[in-house]
């Protein structure tokens, strides 16, 4: 299942890379969204699903499940739901000053 969800981390990774390599802003701020989709794939990747009793320590319980992942998770989470808005905000407004979406023009560079 580890094997799987790995893979799936690389692809979320190359797919948020490459449209993070377009000339559209909103295509930039997809591939944000995708690439902290990512992430958070690999967090939990690299904790590990562990079943057992909950972090409270009693007398008879040998496993417990570590809730570092989850708590890093949702961290990660709020933080990219932040960014994500404020990316979303600050394209909608560079599209109503500008006119336009595409980075090349935003830069002002005469290439197309």
């Amino acid at each position: 299942m580890e094997i799987i969800m790995s893979i799936l981390a690389g692809i979320l990774f190359s797919a948020g890379v490459y449209l993070l390599l377009q000339r559209q802003l909103l295509k930039i701020i997809f591939g944000t969204a995708i690439l902290s989709h990512g992430a958070h794939l690999l967090i939990l990747t690299m904790g590990k699903l562990n079943r057992g009793a909950p972090p409270i320590l009693e007398e008879g319980i040998d496993t417990y499940t570590d809730p570092l992942p989850q708590a890093l998770i949702l961290t990660s989470i709020v933080i990219s739901f932040g960014v994500t808005s404020f990316l979303l905000v600050l394209a909608y407004r560079a599209y109503k000053t500008n006119k336009t979406d595409n980075m090349e023009q935003l830069r002002g560079s005469d290439h197309d």
